[in-house]
């Protein structure tokens, strides 16, 4: 009774969320259009409130969300007036290229064979034995554990380009060494061990470029709004070291202070771990020949540009098709189509459709004059302008379940109104701090819901929302004021602030 009254309440919410989402939709595309705003431009920025209002209130699956908008971008839009030529219609099949673009974007291909390379590695048990690894050299102390635990998510970055899958694999380990301590899950070691391994991702997501899509999200959309702009695999990493290698520890610290395990646990966690990393026995073939491919990938995008022509999507694919090939190969395709997530795929690709639309109709352009008059922007220096916009996006942030959405809807604006500032004569690389920007987009530590590894976390009903709200809190703000520092420092100095 309580489940399906539980089921009812949701789909309740979610008609009232879908209802809302029409009703903004309509309001924004009949209203008369504001000085400045093409009818296109409106009827696309109105297309975007109504995916927001999709995405915060979860009426509807995401990948549904991506045909919706591309459905919606398709009649409004290619109904709407010409911006260059209002006197002729855009045009049905102009949008509908449109609406369907990001689909040729390179950084889709990039994602789609990030996430197949991370159903290898999972397909392999390859992230379980370097967890298990790692988790048996730190010792059988509940700070060695711990530290073990945020271990594990740096390393799995670099291998594992999936944030849900990295913590998936940690997930079961994790509960095994609780078990193995003789703890309930809802114990101070579990939320602490938890929660690290939700909170590392998330940090690691900003210090790998391939960690994360919403990241290739921020690829594709400067790489059609500045012609030319490019943000290599090393550019990124040297760029995003300070912030994780100072986070981390600091992670470390502000966990421990408010998830202290219990001052008595057994000592056999370690022998737990050494008995699990025991039943997976020796190396086998495909895990050798995956190891190999991800660290031969690693290779290729810190050399990208500088020992050979190949860019990040280019050398992944390369890798990928390796991996799928007969006898050498480590998985089969129908292994690979069962395990890979294809709808964020889709969502990802007209995320990018969408925040090229908002462009070519003018629409992100107006709505960043807006927040550049609210912010008095013009007359701001770069540092004021990535304090101001870095806290905007983490408030917005809490609304969003998804990184790559929240990219998807505010990259776009926040390069046109960077570009806005800067053709207000402020000495601001418009590139660059759009890059520190995509760094706090997967600022995700304050809610569960806030990004997807949260979720997966938080079912292990290890800890309770508030815990994770409690310590988010100061994760935040120890993230932001880090932020902040290396935004006067480390990427001034790197030529990333100042145009």
């Amino acid at each position: 009774m309580a489940a399906a009254m539980a089921e009812g309440g949701g789909g309740a919410r979610r008609w009232i969320g879908l209802g809302l989402a029409l009703a903004v939709l309509l309001a924004a595309t009949l209203a008369p259009p504001p000085d400045g705003l093409p009818v296109a431009g409106q009827r696309a920025i109105g297309i975007l409130l109504f995916a927001v209002v999709l995405w915060v209130s979860e009426a509807v699956d995401l990948t549904v969300s991506a045909f919706l908008i591309a459905a919606l971008t398709i009649l409004l839009v290619g109904t709407a007036p010409d911006p260059a030529a209002p006197e002729r219609m855009l045009g049905i099949a102009r949008a509908r290229d449109w609406a369907i673009g990001g689909f040729a974007n390179n950084a889709v291909a990039l994602v789609g064979a990030a996430l197949v390379f991370a159903a290898a590695v999972s397909a392999t048990g390859l992230d379980r034995r370097i967890a298990l690894a790692t988790l048996a050299r730190v010792g059988t102390k509940p700070q060695g554990i711990f530290a073990g635990t945020l271990a594990v998510g740096v390393m799995l970055a670099f291998l594992v380009p999936s944030a849900t899958a990295r913590v998936s694999a940690v997930v079961p380990i994790v509960l095994g060494i609780i078990g193995a301590f003789g703890l309930q899950r809802d114990s101070r070691l579990a939320a602490l061990l938890m929660i690290g391994s939700a909170q590392i991702c998330s940090v690691m997501n900003i210090g790998v470029l391939t960690a994360a899509a919403q990241n290739a999200t921020f690829l594709g959309l400067i790489g059609r709004a500045i012609p030319g702009a490019t943000v290599t695999w090393l550019d990124w990493f040297i760029a995003a070291a300070p912030f994780w290698l100072l986070m981390a520890p600091l992670l470390y610290v502000i966990l421990w202070r408010f998830h202290r395990p219990e001052d008595a646990v057994s000592q056999d966690g370690g022998a737990a771990v050494a008995r699990d990393l025991a039943a997976l026995g020796p190396m086998g073939g495909a895990e050798k020949r995956t190891l190999a491919a991800g660290l031969l990938l690693l290779a290729c995008w810190a050399t990208e540009g500088r020992l050979h022509p190949l860019d990040t999507a280019s050398s992944t694919i390369i890798a990928v098709t390796v991996l799928l090939l007969p006898r050498i190969g480590v998985m089969s395709w129908k292994q690979a189509q069962a395990s890979v997530p294809w709808g964020t795929l889709i969502l990802f690709a007209v995320g990018i459709a969408l925040g090229s639309v908002l462009v070519q109709t003018r629409g992100a352009a107006w709505m960043a004059g807006q927040i550049v008059d609210v912010f008095a922007l013009r007359q701001a220096t770069p540092f004021v302008i990535v304090a101001v916009m870095a806290a905007f996006l983490i408030l917005v942030h809490l609304g969003f379940a998804s990184a790559t959405a929240l990219a998807a809807a505010f990259i776009p604006i926040v390069i046109s109104v960077l570009q806005e500032v800067a053709r207000a004569g402020v000495p601001v690389n418009v590139a660059g701090v759009t890059m520190i920007l995509q760094f706090t987009v997967s600022f995700g530590f304050l809610l569960v819901v806030s990004a997807p590894q949260n979720m997966v976390a938080f079912g292990t009903g290890t800890f309770a929302a508030r815990d994770f709200f409690r310590s988010g809190v100061v994760i935040t703000l120890a993230g932001y004021a880090l932020v902040l520092a290396l935004t006067a420092t480390w990427w001034d100095w790197l030529g990333y602030v100042r145009g």
